[in-house]
């Protein structure tokens, strides 16, 4: 049953799976090592990067918290009919309680994922009849973790039904007793134990590993732009502060052949360097035809914005699963190339997703996606009658799913 111990490098997502999430009413994809997901705009690329996050919080137990910064539940469920067919919706009345599904699964080998999300069932507060505030906040109805590509009774390794949980031992048996578990809590954060709950722990640690960059700030007050104290920065901040530091730390103890060649590629001819005043570190780009190098305040935004995904995909340390938000925004055309191959080089340690609108940049990744290179998952999205589908994938095409029931 333990599989706890094995290598992550053999490990990703290959299947993600959302029900009744803004537009993905019903989505399941296929993911590879290197995954694409791209779309006209308004097709629910974003919403589908939004769901992967929303995934992560759940593990850290912040599911609740990420709702809340998008107005609540209510404000992210499928606006549309419970049955979707070819005809434009008409109005309905709901029937089906209100559920917010999300999952993922692996390998033959791997685990898989899943977590429904609904509306609070009521509950007092701290007080002996005192109702609680927070009577709006979703609760978690199921969790279940398993192992294999598909959920199925056998694979099950731990389960949790409204404020009930049950772990299978090593054994095989279920555990005896039923723990209580708060509804805003999850599985995962509460009951991962490396000797009763070894999967569940070694699953949690994995998703809390995922990595998401998502629209750098290169504004005149961004904080990259700035002067911070440096430190041994293996992984850049989600603010991009200590960019600096990040490319130093490339350079000393990552690949400082691909930085150069990234450099290179896209500014023939400079060099960056970084300068320590006083243990302050300042970002240096030195261009041919210029007398000084120029400051990180004085770059142009595109060129802040490529070194900051420079730092991000040659990190030291290579998360289990990078996901890019629209990392070609505010890019030259020409920037494009360079960042193509520092993402396929990414994916040769990491499992990758990009989600991008940009048919340049995706062309680019696919082209260099042969010989050693991972091969490219293309995932294009489009939006009929309010509703996310997967070009070309019909009914009997998506990947095996089964959610569990409440």
């Amino acid at each position: 049953m333990g599989l706890a111990g094995r290598k992550s490098e053999s490990s990703h997502v290959t299947t993600l799976a959302v029900d009744n999430y803004r537009s993905l009413r019903h989505l399941v994809v296929p993911l590879g090592p290197l995954s694409v997901v791209t779309g006209a705009n308004g097709s629910g690329k974003s919403s589908l990067y939004r769901a992967l996050r929303l995934l992560s919080d759940a593990a850290r137990n912040g599911a609740v918290a990420a709702l809340a910064r998008e107005s609540g539940l209510t404000s992210t469920l499928w606006a549309g009919p419970e049955k979707v067919g070819s005809q434009p919706a008409r109005p309905t009345a709901r029937v089906e309680p209100v559920s917010l599904r999300l999952g993922f699964s692996g390998g033959q080998d791997d685990f898989g994922y899943a977590v429904d999300l609904g509306q609070p069932s009521g509950g007092a507060g701290a007080s002996a009849g005192e109702r609680t505030m927070f009577g709006s906040d979703p609760e978690t109805k199921r969790e279940s973790v398993w192992s294999g590509p598909v959920l199925c009774p056998a694979a099950m390794l731990a389960e949790r039904h409204n404020g009930a949980v049950r772990i299978r031992d090593t054994d095989g048996a279920w555990s005896h007793q039923n723990h209580p578990i708060r509804p805003y809590d999850s599985m995962l954060s509460e009951f991962a134990d490396p000797q009763d709950a070894p999967e569940a722990l070694r699953l949690r640690d994995r998703i809390r590993s995922w990595r998401f960059y998502d629209h750098f700030r290169t504004d005149a007050a961004a904080p990259a732009r700035g002067s911070h104290v440096g430190t041994r920065t293996p992984v850049l901040s989600h603010d991009g502060a200590d960019l600096a530091a990040a490319l130093r730390t490339i350079r000393e103890i990552g690949d400082r052949t691909a930085l150069d060649t990234a450099i290179g590629l896209a500014f023939p001819g400079s060099q960056l360097t970084v300068a320590d005043h006083a243990g302050r570190f300042d970002l240096q780009l030195r261009q041919p035809g210029l007398l000084r190098p120029l400051r990180a305040a004085e770059l142009s935004d595109g060129t802040l914005r490529y070194l900051l995904l420079v730092a991000a995909l040659l990190t030291p340390r290579p998360p289990e699963l990078l996901v890019l938000n629209e990392p070609e925004t505010i890019l030259h055309p020409e920037l494009l190339p360079p960042l193509a191959q520092l993402i396929t080089m990414a994916a040769a340690h990491s499992q990758v997703i990009v989600v991008s609108h940009s048919q340049p940049l995706t062309h680019a990744v696919q082209r260099l996606a042969v010989d050693d290179a991972p091969e490219v998952t293309t995932i294009q999205l489009v939006k009929e009658h309010g509703r996310t589908r997967v070009v070309g994938q019909g009914p009997l095409d998506e990947p095996a799913r089964h959610w569990p029931k409440r």
